[in-house]
């Protein structure tokens, strides 16, 4: 059945049963799918020379130990048609201090401001991952994931930020508003921004410079000293129903001699962990995704649940490891609060102690001065 029979037959059945608030409301998330389609780019196609393993013809990309990721969009309409929301919870919020982070060149430092957006403060260096303090994980402001947690830190309180990394181009990583609000903080000292292969473009249509891309298992020494490689992950991108996988994907490294830090992003789990401990021989610290697991016949290959986060944990030989991608946005189908349970569950079973895979609170900044012991 093709997807769009699949999709009014689904209309027609629900109809029958559903309230009309109901039905307004599935027919928002269809429209707000509709949308995403708009603004497509014409697939490049990449000659033999320049061809990797995970390079296809077309100029599409995939992953090192997966054929394919994506499902038919007909699975992605009877997964969002039936499920059940979870509900919002209001998790404890850790006020931090914005004037210490801003004149702070000194200590190390590591602040967690939700989803998967960090700040990491090492030998002077002020270091974010996936940037998102906006309201809404969408392309427009009045339909999408909207957070239910406000950031940590707002864009006002950032310190200057001299280094950003970004994982892949969906909307929960990549958040336009949030990226252009920090150039025009900075536009006299804008952050140097690492992105994965093919998206630099995007960059350069908002028109924010002082973009590197870089595909897997290359590496670029920046800031006297620092290194940062782009490393394999199992996940996607896209950022409309046209260009999937246009851009590539990735994980990074930021390695310094006194510290090497792991960023996942967002990924499923597979066997690019354990290439990474043999490239990198383990990390100091690990920033691994915990939630937007369920349900695991939709999910499994594109994001790790915490049973899987302390595989990648074990895998990559990391000594600590910090918990993202949970407690923001409402992505998927587990209760927001079930993460950081399953989390100290499945470490439990493996005799590891919470210290060395912790939980963050909201805002809280944490001194990282227990790696350089």
């Amino acid at each position: 059945m093709s997807d769009m029979k699949y999709l009014f037959l689904i209309l027609g059945k629900k109809s029958r049963y559903l309230n009309f608030v109901c039905i307004q409301r599935k027919i928002s998330i269809v429209l707000f799918i509709i949308m995403l389609i708009g603004g497509c780019s014409k697939k490049p196609h990449l000659s033999a020379q320049t061809m990797k393993p995970h390079h296809l013809s077309d100029g599409t990309f995939k992953n090192n130990y997966l054929d394919s990721i994506l499902k038919p969009f007909s699975k992605f309409l009877k997964w969002r048609w039936t499920r059940k929301s979870p509900d919002p919870i209001r998790f404890p919020f850790a006020k931090n201090d914005p004037d210490y982070l801003k004149t702070n060149r000194s200590d190390p430092t590591l602040t967690w401001i939700g989803h998967s957006s960090l700040l990491i403060q090492f030998e002077g260096l002020n270091i974010l991952t996936d940037p998102h303090l906006t309201q809404r994980a969408s392309p427009v402001s009045f339909v999408g994931p909207k957070r239910y947690m406000r950031p940590g830190i707002s864009i006002e309180d950032l310190p200057k930020i001299d280094l950003i990394v970004i994982s892949h181009n969906h909307y929960d990583h990549l958040d336009r508003l949030t990226l252009e609000k920090i150039y025009q903080k900075q536009s006299d000292h804008p952050p140097k921004i690492f992105v994965p292969l093919r998206l630099k473009k995007w960059f350069e249509e908002i028109e924010i410079p002082n973009v590197m891309e870089l595909d897997w298992w290359e590496e670029k020494e920046e800031f006297k000293g620092w290194k940062i490689h782009s490393v394999p992950v199992q996940h996607w991108s896209r950022r409309s129903l046209l260009d999937s996988n246009q851009s590539l994907w990735a994980g990074w490294v930021i390695e310094h001699p006194k510290f090497k830090f792991f960023f996942a992003g967002d990924t499923g789990y597979s066997e690019d962990f354990n290439d990474i401990r043999k490239k990198f021989n383990g990390f100091d610290l690990s920033a691994i995704p915990i939630g937007a697991y369920s349900p695991r016949w939709f999910m499994k290959q594109a994001h790790v649940n915490p049973e899987e986060a302390v595989k990648i944990h074990k895998d990559i030989g990391s000594r600590y490891s910090v918990a993202i991608h949970w407690g923001t946005f409402i992505l998927t189908d587990e209760p927001v609060d079930e993460p950081p349970k399953l989390l100290e569950k499945s470490l439990k079973k493996e005799g590891i102690p919470n210290e060395y895979f912790f939980v963050m609170k909201h805002g809280e900044t944490r001194s990282l001065e227990f790696l350089l012991r």
